[in-house]
């Protein structure tokens, strides 16, 4: 059984970071080892949330981790609170690595042309540099425009997107994926690049008219569950962004309206079936 080390905070209500990747990555049959950076009361959607920062504890629990000579196939990095938390983040991948491990980055900090208000664009370039070591970044337009020093757009065509994409190349990743991408009315998807074949890949499908916090990590968590299921980056991709398109709308049709996060759980036996497909 492959197994994944992902690092990011813990909302314990709510649904998005580690109480997202944990469920969804498991029941994908890869095993899912934590390694929290904070634990919060509830995601920042609510008000009056307790933080307690996780930072001091990173090493000693990954120390640890390596005097039981533990293997992972994959490392999957998501929202990281601080500078330091990325340099520990970077060391931690440093001391796990091997030739065979996937090295997977969400830079997640930003959307809507903003970072969010905990970041600056020092954090971003410090994030930028986490994305250089990696094996397969997915920032969205807001990350990589901020990563890259690029003008952020709303209205854009396939020429910024891949201008975004070539850029994104070299911070030094080897394959970069640009989430959130819409290139005609009514479409939403993701476009890709191989730096190494020097191949584009865009995938769109149906836009659906809502929002709801934790789907970034609803779509890497699916990525890197089914690369890890020896799929291909690209049907990885195409996988997730079906499989986050589809929760939504069964989301919206809850009377009850979560509006905290998607109702994954009701959908992960579609997201089995789409996997035996590729098996």
């Amino acid at each position: 059984m492959k197994r994944i080390m992902t690092i990011q905070d813990i909302s314990c209500l709510g649904k998005c970071s580690l109480t997202v990747a944990l469920p969804l990555i498991s029941s994908m049959g890869v095993e899912t080892v934590i390694l929290p950076t904070a634990m919060l009361s509830t995601h920042t959607m609510f008000q009056g949330f307790t933080v307690k920062d996780l930072e001091d504890q990173m090493i000693p629990i990954t120390e640890h981790w390596k005097k039981e000579k533990v293997h992972f196939d994959a490392i999957y990095t998501g929202y990281l609170g601080t500078e330091k938390e990325i340099d520990t983040v970077k060391k931690i991948i440093e001391d796990f690595r091997t030739e065979n491990t996937v090295v997977f980055v969400d830079p997640a900090m930003g959307d809507n042309g903003r970072l969010y208000p905990a970041f600056d664009e020092n954090y971003a370039a410090k994030n930028a540099t986490l994305c250089g070591i990696a094996d397969i970044i997915v920032p969205n337009i807001t990350e990589a425009a901020f990563m890259t020093g690029s003008e952020y757009k709303e209205v854009y065509d396939i020429d910024y997107i891949k201008d975004l994409l070539k850029k994104l190349e070299l911070l030094g990743a080897k394959t970069v994926a640009l989430t959130g991408v819409s290139l005609e009315d009514g479409k939403t998807g993701v476009m890709g690049y191989d730096t190494f074949k020097q191949e584009y890949f865009l995938y769109q499908n149906t836009r659906i008219p809502t929002a709801y916090h934790g789907t970034g990590d609803i779509f890497s968590s699916v990525t890197i569950g089914a690369m890890m299921n020896g799929i291909s980056w690209k049907d990885s991709l195409k996988i997730a962004a079906d499989y986050t398109a589809h929760t939504i709308d069964i989301t919206r049709n809850n009377p009850a309206d979560p509006w905290y996060g998607v109702d994954f759980e009701a959908t992960i036996p579609d997201l089995i079936d789409e996997l035996k497909k590729y098996r």
